[in-house]
């Protein structure tokens, strides 16, 4: 599982100790930021990191982010987006409808991070509101 930053790049980032579980959180957001870069071109070394020290530099704080903004929404595996409302006490769970009112699936710091460093064409348009 390739991971693109640090329990001490979090820490940097947010200026906040580094939370329990870190490691989960920032393995759950790589595979978020690889889902944004799908498409991207750039130079990688063997591990496949980011060889260029802005693109790494990038890659690394838009994890941070991505990170961040799941922490503090409590999803950080992104399934809220198929979720209107979940309850716990007798089950219940409400679908999103086709309008896509569920969460959103990315950090737009992230995307915004990406997107200035020029490894995204665009906007990202979250699948939730699509």
């Amino acid at each position: 599982m390739l991971v693109y930053a640090t329990a001490q790049d979090y820490a940097d980032y947010t200026g906040k100790p580094a939370p329990d579980g870190i490691d989960q959180a920032l393995e759950r957001a790589s595979e978020r930021i690889d889902e944004l870069l799908m498409g991207a071109v750039y130079a990688v070394d063997p591990a496949e990191m980011p060889t260029d020290p802005k693109v790494r530099q990038a890659v690394r704080r838009a994890t941070c982010a991505q990170t961040a903004w799941s922490i503090a929404v409590g999803d950080p595996y992104g399934v809220a987006t198929a979720f209107k409302s979940v309850s716990i006490g007798s089950v219940k769970l409400d679908r999103a409808g086709a309008s896509g009112e569920g969460a959103f699936r990315y950090a737009q710091d992230a995307a915004s991070i990406l997107r200035a460093a020029g490894l995204l064409p665009g906007i990202v348009i979250d699948g939730a509101r699509w």
